[in-house]
């Protein structure tokens, strides 16, 4: 028979279904209400709207003053032996010496974790934290007069932080922390060891206490993956309203796109979300920077091909060739088509393509160098500011899926800084095969975006060849197949790389990497690889191979009977910049939408589930009481620890304005526009939308710099050779050095045409309704 409290609870929903939200208030006040009887909960009675508690009582246990670390929430309607894994998995967390204290006044379920100092203290010289060692007296810096005059300057212009909100903090000495050497660290200090360290310290006991008597029953990835637990996060610091919290400095100083103007308070944010995301902020603002002086340049460039256009010999005589009759474009279906049809199309060419754009090229050949470098000075003063400099990859603990797979390994090997046994991945019988079997299903589907370029070619060709575009006399229509194009294969990236994504964690997984940062590592590299080809390939078939081996009237070269696609008078640049634009413009907007909107559209379904009853059961109340920050944290999304999408995105744009900048100037200016809202987009994203991420320890932005590095190497080469083989830069100055008789581009257009007769056409292949007779060009 159910006890009182639950009969009339239950007859309190049964007959008055319409009244759920004011029941479950209620009901909450009436919990409330009795552990004020006890002193154990300071709320008023008046406290029925969660806006009417205080914000101070929402982070912390209901029976005492303990701050809540950490909160495991799960569904009451589980099997049995759910029930028996948490039991398990909760008695050993109090057994390692974690406080818990349970919330179970509604159907999710919420376990606080507390962790105290003592345990702190124990797993912090496990994990071989660096902590700040005691302040000693240090004679202050002196600025310098250039160091005064910039600081004057950039105050002037409102770019630097408010020193109330965000004060200046000095240098603190680091060192490993050690609890035989207490004296050197202020550990009686409460705010000694801060929300970070605390977190962290759960995190790691969490994805390694067992829940089973199996040697793989462990880790609390693994009961969210069985549904045990639904989830597990550490809270946010207080609620987006409440005034007094990091939260909302961050949110309104920080993740304001009005303040893109200002610094980014990355101290603030290294304390606030870790040193991972902070350094990835940190990247993303100093490459922003950077892209100012390379977009200056860019528009000087359009500027100069837009003033000299009317001195331009080529688009002049391509708009004045009125006579001048061209071959067919493809066999039978297409006519003979007069010059001046591309006139618009050689005008926008010269603007981007003129000697200001070769400048241009060597400009950014040197930018590129130039960035690496001061992003590599930046980021090791960064690294010491923090107490990075001697953190070790080694001493990153193993992850808990990789010491479960090997928990039978008979290999072990003393891991030197942490002085560990760790096993050993067998090299020969597990390591190598994994290897090749994850390269090789990624070469393959290297090979299926290829294949996906080869059928847009394809398609190009086929169009060209209908009589589609040949319904009318309009010169608009050379543009329809580059933009189409473009189009199609746009959405044939969005489609593979979410494939992709998909198999290449699962790859990356049966590799058996050590730790974290070697697993995030591979998975780039991986991805990486193959959106290469997968954004890539179109632009470099444009830029090196279409056109190039057309052949001539009467013997052309053909690929499945299609004759290839060629170039227009006025060369290839033109579309390659369209395609260019397409995908890059394209991409950042898709991402921009995806990354705004997928968290926002979340948070208000979870919203709606937990606020309105739809997810329910016959005979339970499902609505959540938000007058706690566990209960508000729960309806975000879980953040992505490896902000693996957020780099992936910033590289692709990088090779965007390096490898093909020279085809598209404008790319550093779109580049600056779309990384200003970015940076401010994803801060947002992750304060209001995501829950807390637990802090990760990284020296430097890992893999991701070798990468840029190569990208780097790779558009030297790149411009180099759309400059040779793309625009006009190189058969114009032959021209004038060795041709022309007055050294002058006169006369260049009428040098670069042959004429043929239209009688040696091959039989089928000529135009079946010809306007214009005997000689083409």
């Amino acid at each position: 028979m159910e006890d009182d409290d639950d009969f009339f609870d239950t007859v309190s929903v049964n007959s008055a279904h319409g009244k759920r939200r004011y029941l479950s208030l209620s009901r909450n006040t009436v919990y409330h209400s009795l552990m004020d009887l006890d002193g154990g909960n300071d709320l008023e009675m008046a406290s029925l709207d969660q806006n009417k508690v205080p914000h101070k009582r929402w982070r912390n246990f209901s029976s005492s003053d303990l701050s809540v670390d950490f909160v495991l929430a799960y569904d009451d309607q589980g099997e049995q032996e759910d029930v028996d894994k948490r039991v398990m998995f909760e008695h050993n967390l109090e057994s390692t010496g974690l406080l818990l204290e349970r919330e179970e006044n509604q159907r999710i379920h919420f376990v606080k974790i507390h962790v105290p100092k003592d345990v702190t203290m124990r797993f912090a010289e496990i994990l071989k934290l660096r902590l700040p060692i005691k302040d000693e007296e240090q004679c202050p810096l002196k600025d310098n007069i250039i160091t005064k005059t910039a600081v004057k300057i950039l105050t002037r212009f409102n770019v630097m932080l408010d020193p109330e909100k965000f004060p200046v903090k000095k240098y603190q000495l680091t060192a490993e922390f050690n609890k035989d050497k207490n004296y050197l660290f202020d550990v009686d200090d409460p705010d000694f060891f801060n929300t970070s360290v605390k977190i962290t310290v759960v995190s790691y006991i969490l994805e390694r206490e067992k829940f089973g008597k199996e040697d793989q029953d462990k880790g609390i990835k693994r009961l969210i993956a069985e549904n045990v637990y639904k989830a597990a996060y550490p809270l946010h610091d207080g609620d987006l309203h409440d005034r007094t919290s990091q939260r909302k400095l961050l949110l309104d100083e920080w993740a304001s796109v009005s303040k893109f103007i200002k610094y980014q308070p990355l101290d603030e944010v290294k304390e606030y979300f870790g040193v991972k995301f902070a350094l990835y902020f940190a990247w993303l603002g100093f490459y922003t920077h950077m892209l100012i002086p390379a977009s200056i340049v860019g528009i000087l460039c359009l500027i100069y091909g837009a003033a000299t256009l009317s001195s331009d010999s080529l688009s002049r005589d391509i708009c004045a060739a009125a006579n001048i009759t061209m071959c067919p474009r493809c066999d039978k279906f297409c006519d003979y088509w007069n010059l001046q049809e591309s006139c618009t199309y050689a005008k926008v060419q010269h603007v981007i393509d003129n000697p200001a754009t070769i400048f241009f090229a060597v400009f950014m050949s040197f930018w590129g160098t130039l960035y690496l470098e001061l992003w590599k000075r930046y980021s090791a003063e960064i690294a010491h500011r923090w107490g990075l400099t001697g953190f070790d990859l080694q001493a990153e603990p193993p992850r808990p899926e990789y010491l479960l797979k090997l928990a039978n390994a008979k290999k072990k090997k003393l891991n030197v800084v942490t002085q560990l046994q760790e096993p050993v991945v067998p090299f020969w019988r597990v390591k190598l095969p994994s290897l090749i079997l994850s390269f090789s299903i990624a070469f393959f589907w290297t090979l299926i975006a290829l294949s996906v370029v080869t059928g847009v070619v394809v398609y190009r060709m086929s169009i060209v060849t209908s009589d589609f575009l040949h319904s009318d006399n309009t010169s608009y229509r050379i543009y329809v197949v580059p933009i189409t194009a473009g189009l199609i294969n746009l959405t044939c990236i969005v489609i593979l790389n979410f494939v992709y994504g998909k198999l290449a964690q699962w790859l990356t997984e049966m590799e058996l990497q050590r730790t974290q940062t070697e697993f995030d590592e591979s998975l780039a590299i991986k991805i990486y690889m193959f959106q290469f080809v997968n954004y890539y390939s179109s632009i470099f078939y444009i830029a090196f191979i279409k056109g190039k081996f057309v052949g001539y009237p009467a013997k052309y070269n053909k690929i499945f009977g299609y004759r290839q696609e060629e170039c227009n008078p006025g060369g290839c640049l033109m579309e390659l910049t369209m395609q260019l634009a397409i995908i890059m413009i394209g991409n950042q907007a898709v991402n921009n939408v995806m990354e705004t909107l997928i968290p926002l559209c979340l948070k208000m379904y979870k919203t709606f589930i937990v606020t309105t009853g739809i997810e329910k059961t016959k005979t339970d109340e499902v609505t959540l009481i938000s007058c706690n920050q566990w209960t508000e944290d729960y309806k975000l999304t879980e953040a992505e620890s490896s902000l693996f999408s957020e780099y992936l995105e910033m590289v692709l744009q990088y090779g965007f304005i390096t490898i093909f900048v020279t085809a598209f100037p404008l790319a550093p200016l779109l580049a600056l526009i779309n990384n200003v809202l970015e940076m401010r987009l994803d801060a947002k994203k992750f304060i209001k939308y995501y829950r807390r991420p637990v802090p990760q320890r990284v020296k430097n932005i890992g893999v991701w710099y070798s990468i840029l590095a190569f990208i780097g190497r790779l558009s030297v080469a790149s411009n180099a050779f759309i400059i040779a083989f793309s625009s006009h830069f190189i058969p114009k100055l032959v021209y004038k050095l060795k041709i022309s008789g007055d050294h002058t581009e006169n006369g260049f257009l009428e040098h670069s045409l042959a004429y043929f007769n239209t009688s040696h056409f091959p039989a089928g292949s000529e135009p079946a309704h010809p306007a214009f007779k005997r000689f083409c060009l």
